[in-house]
């Protein structure tokens, strides 16, 4: 199997790390490629991902699979343990519950502030649009506070243990940083979440 990886690129490093905490990185060939080169845009890369998504896992006999979430489902499957979605029916609504509002919630809301108001994303987001960039930062600050008070007295964003919603949380804090803002340095249920996943993922 190979997996098409963007280090740095938070959807990708969701997939990659949810495969490092599976202990299952040996599993893959990673290929390395560049968005900010437009490697994702080529197209030999196109044949392999039609909508110019990063990360896309190729099996063996060429069948291809994009969306992050829907490669962690598969690697779940695939390498059962340890088990990073739920054990049972409570456990899983639980954890997509929470890994879906970090997401879409904060993630997402992060990724159209950085998109439309970072001047390194101008020659990518053609036209950058400031007004929508500054309302996302609104919704993810919002969020992000919520999220923190999730967090009092615990441990893991769901059902009491860790899963990808911890990751998606983690790698989402690194991610804001590019917009100098650090949530894990500025909330401290989450600098707390954030400090229990880096162990976990070291």
């Amino acid at each position: 199997m190979q997996l098409y990886h963007a280090p740095q690129a938070v959807n990708p490093e969701r997939t990659y790390n949810f495969l490092k905490a599976k202990g299952e990185l040996e599993a893959v060939d990673i290929v390395e490629i560049s968005i900010m080169k437009g490697e994702h845009k080529q197209p030999e890369y196109r044949r392999l991902s039609p909508f110019s998504q990063v990360p896309v896992l190729v099996l063996d006999d060429g069948t291809t699979i994009t969306e992050s979430r829907a490669i962690c489902s598969f690697f779940e499957h695939m390498f059962p343990e340890p088990n990073l979605m739920g054990r049972d029916a409570l456990e899983k609504g639980l954890i997509e519950m929470w890994d879906r509002r970090v997401e879409f919630m904060m993630m997402a809301q992060f990724a159209t502030w950085f998109r439309n108001t970072h001047p390194v994303m101008a020659p990518l987001e053609k036209p950058q649009l400031p007004e929508a960039g500054e309302k996302a930062e609104k919704s993810v600050k919002r969020f992000t506070a919520k999220l923190d008070e999730h967090l009092y007295q615990k441990e893991w964003v769901a059902a009491g243990r860790f899963s990808i919603a911890d990751i998606t949380l983690y790698l989402t804090c690194g991610f804001c940083g590019v917009m100098r803002w650090r949530p894990h340095e500025e909330f401290e249920n989450i600098s707390k979440h954030y400090a229990a996943v880096r162990e976990k993922l070291a």
